[in-house]
């Protein structure tokens, strides 16, 4: 049995034997943040999820820390102003892991802006932001052929270039860092473990029905609060609980498809796809990512048919000059998801033709004689204003934050980090660069790690072979396994792949099963179970 596994045993444990101040119900963003800010604040928080941390909405998303400068289109000007705001506050507190990025964006004839009125649209997007990114330009359809001739200008109108920001890691791995920041600050976290449902007593505690869903061992936890962060499952959760709110959710299923890297430049090329909406060509390290699409679903359970997947290259396909389509056979990996949108339940029934239109902002409903929080919607951009919500309405249900103005989120301080770049430029780390990484270790190694990568330096200098990448040419190396298998919950061979690291995302399944490297850190991992985890994910023998 791992460390990680052992870690999580002990917090199972745990869980049954105290009264907490608050559960949180859901390991997605909402529900890291709202941990990460409460026990930092120093109330007494447990967070479970019935999957691993991310493993819904959280790791489908686009990658992207935004503005929102779509919904300027349906004058949601406050909204896009609260984006800006966050997007900005985002990229003051975390430098190493959102960057800004430049938005390169070509029009085709047809489309019902002119390529003028865009530009326009994009200094007053600019301003709203308060000016913190560089400023947009206005690209003729000669200038986007000069600057970036994979854009296939047969049919423009010119475009536009504006500055957004985006994840240099995964979404999965932004929200985890959330999770162990909670997990710093004395909060009991536990994936797969799923709720089955709330009570109070009469003296007004709360009795959650847990299930380990590895185990099917079944116990109960004690609470004064419930926050129900559950993403698209906010609604089946409140249902369990008998709850009533004010909002519910409806559904879009968003599809991403990750190709061999087709852009050169370090850029989000932009279009508006045939259905109307902004589709992009993400980068992603050595990989591209393309989509997205918006379709509304009856619900969250949803996977990629050929018809998203024909969409997306149809799309990218008409809008680049690519010396061969992209096909079926250039597709790495895919990712899934739904947008869980918030509507109010006296709205009544939405409809199809306005889908695009229905708003993107978050909402917190609260019981206060319940004492009971529902977060509905939610994006990575607002994380930090949804953390600070939270801990505003406990406060309001009567719970006393200890610490209620310490700050809770961020990178370390710099002095931490000049220590830390002074250490690895002493034992010449990024000597140890495997050839073919997108950046430097040492600034990877903080990214990921921030305080954690001095222990990483540590086992480095005393085993060199410790920063070669644990399957050739990607951006992972073997220490890094060690402090997964010690410290991230990693429950199966899937949380390792796709959500503490991206390899899943840029390795093809068939390399990663003949990976050596893999088979290793599957025993590291997992121990005597490695090989039914392999099993697990593959589907066929270690």
């Amino acid at each position: 049995m791992s460390l990680g596994i052992s870690l999580r045993d002990s917090y199972i444990e745990k869980l049954s034997y105290d009264c907490f101040d608050v559960l949180i119900i859901g390991g997605g963003i909402n529900g890291s943040v709202a941990a990460a800010a409460l026990s930092a604040r120093g109330a007494h928080v447990a967070l479970v999820d019935k999957g691993d941390f991310a493993c819904l909405t959280s790791q489908n998303s686009s990658n992207l820390v935004w503005g929102g400068i779509k919904y300027m289109e349906s004058f949601e000007f406050p909204l896009v102003r609260k984006l800006c705001n966050s997007r900005n506050h985002l990229l003051r507190s975390y430098p190493s892991a959102v960057k800004e990025i430049r938005f390169y964006t070509n029009l085709d004839k047809g489309f019902r802006h002119s390529s003028r009125i865009l530009y326009f649209a994009a200094l007053f997007y600019w301003g709203i932001g308060n000016f913190f990114t560089r400023a947009p330009r206005f690209l003729s359809p000669l200038k986007i052929n000069e600057e970036e001739p994979l854009v296939n200008t047969s049919n423009s109108i010119g475009g536009i270039e504006y500055s957004d920001a985006y994840l240099y890691d995964n979404d999965a791995r932004f929200v985890f860092n959330f999770i162990g920041s909670a997990l710093e600050n004395n909060c009991k976290t536990v994936n797969y473990v799923e709720s089955l449902g709330s009570k109070q007593d009469k003296n007004g505690e709360w009795l959650t029905k847990l299930i380990n869903n590895r185990s099917n061992e079944e116990f109960e936890i004690r609470s004064k609060i419930i926050i129900n962060a559950c993403g698209p499952y906010v609604d089946n959760q409140n249902q369990l609980s008998d709850q009533t709110t004010e909002h519910h959710h409806v559904f879009s299923k968003g599809i991403h498809l990750i190709v061999p890297r087709i852009i050169e430049n370090e850029r989000v090329l932009t279009f508006f796809a045939d259905d109307g909406r902004m589709f992009f060509a993400i980068p992603m390290g050595g990989r591209t990512m393309i989509g997205t699409t918006d379709t509304p679903v009856s619900n969250p359970d949803t996977e990629v048919t050929e018809q998203d997947r024909q969409f997306v290259l149809d799309n990218i396909n008409k809008r680049l000059n690519l010396p061969k389509p992209i096909s079926d056979e250039d597709i790495i990996s895919e990712r899934c998801g739904v947008r869980p949108l918030v509507l109010r339940n006296d709205k009544g029934n939405y409809q199809y033709e306005d889908w695009t239109k229905l708003s993107r902002k978050h909402e917190i409903d609260i019981n206060k004689q319940k004492r009971y929080i529902s977060i509905f919607g939610g994006k990575l951009t607002d994380c930090i204003n949804i953390g600070e919500e939270v801990c505003e309405k406990v406060e309001r249900l009567g719970l006393s934050l200890p610490q209620k103005n310490r700050k809770w989120y961020g990178e370390p301080d710099e002095s931490i980090r000049e220590e830390y770049l002074a250490l690895a430029k002493s034992m010449k780390l990024d000597e140890l660069t495997s050839l073919g990484s997108s950046e430097i270790l040492s600034t990877r190694l903080w990214r990921r790690y921030g305080k954690r990568a001095f222990g990483l330096l540590e086992n480095i200098q005393n085993e060199p072979k410790m920063a070669e990448p644990l399957i050739e040419g990607t951006d992972y190396i073997k220490c890094e396994l060690t402090e997964a298998a010690d410290r991230e919950m990693i429950v199966t061979l899937e949380d390792f792949l796709r959500r503490r690291s991206k390899l899943a995302l840029v390795v093809q399944n068939e390399d990663l099963k003949k990976s050596d490297g893999l088979k290793e850190a599957c025993k590291i991992l997992f121990a005597e179970d490695a090989a039914d985890r392999w099993e697990e994910y593959f589907g066929e023998q270690f």
